[in-house]
Formats: C-alpha cells, structure tokens, sequence
C-alpha cells in the first residue's frame, strides 16, 4: 500500500468473477488516478503526506494491517490505518481508512482530511479484465454518504463511502463526462498536545441501498470496536514457530491466504475458492482442485479449522460432481477440462488431513463429501493399469499435457488416497480398492531408472520402457515423503533431489518443495531473506526470491505457510 487506494473489488457469484472499481483504466500500469487518496489540509495548506523531507514509514501490525507514520509541517504527526473489519460481529462487507492527526506544535491548527479520486474505471475478471459499458456514476446520498455505481440496471455492485462526522461532499464531472472526481471531507480543530482522529468507511453491497446500509452499520459500530475485533480475530489466526523471522514469513503468507485464496460472495454470501483474487495474477478467479484441497485449505486449516470445514464441504458441493476434470470457475462450473490424478486424490488427502488435525470424524458422515470420495474412487479406479498397480493422468497439476501417461508425483498421492478410501468408503467398497503399499512398491520398481551409473527417480513413465527425466516444478519428485511414498532419507530420494540442481529455477513452488529435500535448512534460510512479491508468493520468481511474474499467489502462499509449518514443526527443520 503506498498511501492510495488504486482499486477495490469483491467476489460475484453470479458473474462467476471479481467486480474492480478504480481510479482510471491505466490503473494496473500505475498511472491513473486513484480510486480513493488521503488529502491533508493545515491551516489551510495541503501538506503532502511524505513531504516536508518526512517521508512514510509504512508497518504492518499483527503481520498484516497496513499501518504509516508521517511527520508534516514539523510538529504535526500523521498516522493512519487501513483494514477490513473481520471476526466475530465485525465481518461486515467493507474497510475502513482511519488517520489521526497529533498536534506536537505550540499552538492549535485547523485540518481537513479528506479522501478524494477519481472513479474512471470498473471491470468484471475472470482472468482478463473487461471493462463495463456503461459509463460510472458517483451520487451524494443521505448522511454525507458518496455512492459509487454504473449507470446501467441492475448492476452487479456498488461502493459507498462514509465518515464518521459531519462531512462536506464535493463532486465534479470530467470533461469527458464519463469520469466523475469526487472528495469527502471532514474538518477539525487540533489543539497543541493533543491528538484528533477520522474515520472513513468503504463498504459494498450488490446495489447502491445495501452499500449504505453497511456504511451505516459501520458507523454504528464504530471504527475504534471493529479495529480491536479485527485484531482480536488475527491473534487468533496467527501461528508461531519460535523465530520471529520465519513467523513473519508463516503468517504473512497465510494471512493472504486466507483472505486472498477464498471468500464470501457479495451477491449470495457463500464461500468460494480463487487461485488469487489479486488482479496482479494471470489465472485470476479460476481454480483447480488440487490447489484449493492442498494449497489453499492447509494453511487456513492452520489458522480456523472451522472455516476448513466449511471450505472442504463447500468444494465437494461445487466441484465434487466432476473431481479433478479441470480448472473450475470459483462456482465450480468447468472452466477448462484437462484430468488430473492428483486434483480426484485431493479430495480424500484434504478430508483425512482434516479429519487428523481436528478429531472432527464425524464429517466423514456429511453426505456431499461422502458422495465426492466416492466419485474420487471411481475416476481414479478407472485408471489403473490392466496389470501394474498404476495410474494413468491426462494433465499433470499444472494443467500441462505430461511426457508420459504414468508420472511419479500422480501416483505417490494416489497411493496416499487409496490408503483413505479403504478407512472411510463402506465396508464392501473398501474391500475392492487397491492396496496402497502395491501402487507404492510399483512406483519405486517401475519409476526408478539409471542415470550415470546412479538411481534416480523418473518423472513420468508409459509402462513399456520410455520414460521423462523432467521434474514437473509443481509436481515436484521433492514432494513425495509429504505422501508417505517413501522416507526423507531414501537414496534414490535424496540422488534425484539433488540431481535437480537448477531445473526449477524461477519456479517458486518448487522452491517451497525443497523444504522437504535434504537442502531445508539451506532453503529455508533462503525464505526468510526472500522479498517474494511484498513478502507473498509469487507464481515466478528470481535467484534472490524477487517476484518476476504471477505476484499475489494466494494459493501459493498457503503452500508456503502450511509447508513452513511443517517444516519447523513436525519435520524439525531449523533455519
């Protein structure tokens, strides 16, 4: 955050994607006008914040509450906070922009905050963005309330913006006539020693009447009750590992997970996954199984097991109909169709980790995730092999088309969902399905090949003597103890491990793998001084951890955080 707010969006489920409103359509190239942007006036005299040679110091409180310091005018102190309410009675549909105003001068000043922009630009996403024809429109509603839509019925959402005193409300029309700018301004008097604060208050809703009535519930709330739930419910969903560096790390990422890799639609108020819903993203909205079952859900699981629970039933009731056919649009509705082991094997991984971490058993008895594990059985079934114990994919995770029908990564996770299927399907059905330690046998026999005298493990094999060295970066043969497949210190393990050298290089998901492989500590170390993408994953990154492409990986970031977590905690990796 850099002081200005460029864009704000919410999640629609019946447009099956992310609504964006922005200051201008040059938003995403950082060159347009933002959409809301703090204004200080002294004695009337705009002070700019960051000015006067004081520059802004910008922290994160609790791992994630943006939150700056900047000194103006020499004796005036600015400090401001932004957050979204959240926690119990505070998960209102909405943010607020706090700033306080302290006087170390000698005598009083008058000041007038406002928050001004210019609204240019709204887009629907699924990946791309689409701008919507309609021109925008900004309307003073009761109670010095600024109300943000397009000009066309019915629309998909509106903003309204509030503050918690009297206000005055300007609005101009553009030359243009299409892009309205606008201020909401809030006058005060500081005397010397003392401190004044402003609050204003965002909040959306699927049409102009329900975005003021949550600006209205806001203000009744107060800034000062939604700030300490919200910080209330973040200590509750912070995790530690006993080094400050790495807990930085852990709770960033899956802090942005959490609120970034799933969320509750404005127009239906359901939960839904999303790779990311960061516009900085190229798979946008769109999901796959695997990355919301094993991504994802882990690292929330960490921080609220019960919204874990909420999430995994809520995957079976979208995407179980189909397990593992493919990228989903976040309602479930096929986006692309590519199948893939691991996203049908995600299910039943997902509900057993759950079930493992929580003593919840009794969620095995819920009948959408019942009917999903057994569709997840009857896909994979289909693919065994007439007479090895292995199984046939048509894409790998990735999406990508694989060398070779049987990989390694695939069959390491299914031997790992056949172990759950025969611990929680019927009786009768448990009988027909394959052993495990048979899939796993043929996987060390079948894939294990000589590379320079020396046993490596093939990525992907066709069962008649062909076989890939080409390590998938997502799917990576470093994964394979996290699946029981065989132990950490294995040879042929540690040989291909080691072997990879600098196949995955920019790929972060493989990266994060290496926690796993002999080199953790070295990895993790590595991690802590990573400036990834502001401290969260991104899809590509450099040598040094600097995003390169696909910043804002929510999805990823839960996988960065579960996998420190298990790292430091159950494998005992120090950095």
């Amino acid at each position: 955050v850099d002081g200005a707010i460029h864009a704000v969006g919410v999640l629609h489920r019946g447009a099956r994607a992310a609504v964006e409103f922005a200051g201008d359509a040059d938003f995403l190239a950082g060159t347009g006008r933002p959409l809301l942007r703090p204004v200080l006036r002294v004695d009337g005299v705009v002070r700019e914040l960051g000015g006067d040679g004081g520059g802004i110091a910008w922290e994160r409180a609790m791992h994630w509450l943006p939150t700056f310091t900047s000194t103006v005018a020499d004796a005036v102190v600015v400090r401001g906070t932004i957050f979204a309410p959240h926690g119990r009675d505070a998960d209102l549909s909405g943010a607020v922009y706090t700033i306080a105003v302290e006087n170390r001068g000698p005598s009083p000043i008058d000041v007038e905050l406002s928050l001004e922009g210019a609204l240019g630009h709204r887009q629907l996403r699924v990946r791309s963005p689409r701008p919507f024809d309609d021109v925008p429109r900004v309307h003073r509603a009761a109670d010095d309330v600024l109300v943000f839509e397009g000009a066309a019925l019915p629309g998909l959402v509106a903003f309204a913006l509030g503050v918690d005193g009297d206000a005055q409300v300007e609005i101009d029309q553009e030359a243009d006539g299409v892009t309205p700018r606008y201020a909401l301004r809030r006058a005060f008097r500081v005397d010397r020693g003392t401190t004044q604060q402003a609050a204003f208050y965002l909040a959306a809703g699927p049409e102009r009447d329900g975005a003021q009535a949550t600006v209205a519930a806001m203000r009744r709330r107060g800034w000062r009750e939604l700030l300490a739930r919200t910080r209330d419910a973040l200590r509750d969903l912070e995790q530690t590992t006993g080094n400050r560096a790495i807990d930085r790390l852990l709770n960033r990422n899956l802090l942005f997970a959490y609120f970034y890799g799933c969320g509750r639609a404005l127009d239906d108020a359901h939960f839904y996954f999303a790779r990311t819903r960061s516009p900085a993203h190229a798979q946008g909205v769109t999901v796959r199984d695997w990355e919301a079952l094993t991504w994802t859900l882990p690292a929330v699981q960490l921080a609220d097991p019960g919204l874990a629970r909420e999430l995994l039933l809520r995957a079976c009731e979208l995407h179980g109909y189909a397990p593992g056919e493919g990228v989903r649009y976040l309602d479930g509705t096929l986006f692309e169709p590519g199948f893939s082991l691991e996203g049908a094997a995600a299910y039943a991984l997902a509900a057993d980790r759950y079930v493992r971490d929580t003593n919840d058993d009794q969620v095995i008895e819920e009948g959408v995730l019942a009917d999903t594990l057994y569709a997840a059985h009857d896909d994979i079934a289909a693919r065994r092999d007439e007479r090895q114990p292995l199984y046939s994919t048509a894409v790998g995770v990735s999406g990508e088309p694989v060398a070779y029908p049987y990989t390694l990564h695939g069959n390491a996770v299914v031997a790992q969902a056949l172990a759950v299927f025969r611990r929680t399907l019927d009786e009768e059905t448990a009988k027909s399905v394959e052993d495990p330690e048979a899939v796993r046998a043929a996987l060390a026999r079948q894939f294990s090949v000589e590379r320079a005298g020396k046993s490596l493990f093939a990525a992907s094999i066709d069962l008649k003597g062909a076989s890939a060295d080409r390590d998938d970066p997502v799917a990576s043969a470093l994964w394979l103890p996290l699946y029981d497949a065989l132990e950490r210190n294995d040879s042929t393990y540690r040989r291909t491990a080691r072997s990879l050298g600098t196949e995955h290089a920019g790929a972060f998901a493989a990266q994060v793998a290496r926690l796993l492989g002999p080199d953790a500590p070295q990895m993790l170390q590595w991690l802590r001084r990573a400036p990834l993408d502001h401290g969260v994953a991104a899809e590509f990154v450099d040598e040094d951890g600097r995003a390169t492409g696909n910043g804002g990986d929510a999805a990823l970031s839960g996988l960065l955080a579960a996998t420190v977590w298990h790292a430091v905690h159950v494998l005992g990796i120090t950095p």
